[in-house]
């Protein structure tokens, strides 16, 4: 009977818990959603000048849309990015997704302040052989400090393929 009794009130805690916590989550999707969150031209074409020369070049990493909280880019799933087995490196889809989260977190902050990596994860979910990996990046967390951006990758047929998290730590931009 005691045990029912403490299950029944571990139960409504964590209910309670969880209520609060989705109620948090909703407001944090719909923080940003007020207007744009960038703070420097957020252009496609401003951002592909910016990666002349660099890994999004080499590895055909396209820039497709920009929206007032979010951006999209495309890989090729090509031999620049597939591994031995045929797919796409794991690598590759991490580097998309770093690729589109510090962009975002460089948008979104003003001239004299910098957004650099400061951790990454990444599921992988389904391979791809052949197509484009789609990226959209959208802001979870933008502080003072960190920011933190959430990056889904999907196939040509809209499948998701990986998701990836990533922390960047914002700092002085260095002269």
């Amino acid at each position: 009977m005691i045990a029912a009794t403490l299950c029944c009130a571990l139960f409504a805690t964590l209910r309670q818990t969880l209520d609060i916590m989705t109620k948090s989550a909703k407001a944090a999707n719909t923080q940003h959603s007020a207007g744009p969150i960038w703070q420097r031209p957020a252009t496609l074409d401003a951002i592909h000048a910016n990666h002349h020369g660099t890994i999004c070049e080499h590895l055909g990493i396209e820039f497709t849309e920009v929206g007032d909280d979010y951006l999209v880019a495309r890989m090729p799933a090509d031999a620049r990015t597939r591994q031995p087995m045929g797919i796409v490196h794991g690598g590759a889809s991490v580097t998309l997704a770093e690729t589109l989260g510090s962009v975002g977190a460089n948008l979104c902050l003003p001239p004299d302040r910098a957004a650099v990596g400061l951790d990454i994860n990444a599921n992988h979910i389904r391979s791809v052989r052949d197509g484009w990996v789609t990226g959209r990046a959208h802001a979870v967390h933008l502080g003072r400090t960190t920011q933190v951006w959430q990056i889904e990758m999907r196939d040509d047929d809209g499948k998701l393929t990986c998701t990836s998290r990533l922390t960047m730590a914002v700092i002085s931009r260095p002269s």
